[in-house]
């Protein structure tokens, strides 16, 4: 694990990371998408939220990043109630979040290095002030040799990899990621969640969505069960 992303870990002391007190979310059409959600993530925890298709683990996973917002209940991120927040202040809080989405959202006309870059150069930051970090990450993730290179010229797993970098890079507090191992073999999904659990045990909190109930079980996480827009319970 980079030395950086170490140094900031240590920094952030919120008890709970995620609270969510009778949340419902849905839309005109899909009133109960999620209902009545109760759930806290302390600092430093580890969860996988399972469930079928259509259970609201995407859903839950957009209220987490401020996409949307509750219809109903109270949703409180790094200590901070966010329900009602202006829109002037949602970019603060998203930057202590790192986003993996399933579809990898890299951008084609980027390289590796210029990817991972993005969310510092969006920050405002100097590239003399970052390019150590960006290097650092893209090692740690074992794509040191690939950095110049771009998305359509990398596998599956390169891509998965290099959106976690880009995720983690900005050293955020909470990680979320949307079926992070969908597209990629059995044996590239072991080396995935090992990087998760490197970031988990340096205090990064971590909530990974996704159907592979095996990989979860094996993981060590919590696990986090969706059906039908509840919270029907969790495992060890």
């Amino acid at each position: 694990m980079p030395e950086s992303h170490r140094r900031a870990a240590e920094i952030d002391t919120a008890d709970e990371t995620v609270r969510l007190e009778g949340v419902g979310f849905g839309y005109a059409d899909a009133p109960g998408v999620l209902r009545n959600v109760d759930l806290i993530l302390p600092r430093g925890s580890f969860h996988f939220l399972t469930g079928p298709s259509g259970a609201g683990k995407s859903s839950l996973l957009k209220l987490l990043t401020l996409a949307e917002r509750p219809t109903s209940g109270r949703l409180h991120l790094f200590g901070e109630d966010v329900t009602h927040i202006p829109r002037s202040a949602v970019p603060a809080i998203r930057r202590r979040t790192g986003v993996v989405f399933q579809d990898f959202r890299l951008l084609d006309h980027l390289s590796a290095f210029d990817n991972v870059a993005l969310p510092l150069r969006l920050a405002r930051l100097k590239p003399e002030d970052y390019a150590a970090d960006v290097e650092e990450m893209l090692n740690w993730v074992g794509l040191g040799a690939r950095m110049a290179d771009r998305p359509p010229a990398l596998s599956g797993g390169e891509k998965q990899r290099l959106a976690i970098a880009r995720a983690v890079v900005a050293h955020p507090g909470l990680i979320l990621a949307d079926e992070p191992t969908g597209s990629v073999d059995a044996a590239m999904g072991e080396k995935l969640l090992g990087l998760f659990q490197a970031l988990n045990r340096l205090g990064t909190t971590v909530l990974i969505a996704s159907h592979d109930e095996t990989l979860a079980a094996r993981s060590g996480a919590r696990i986090l069960r969706l059906d039908r827009g509840r919270l029907i319970g969790s495992g060890a």
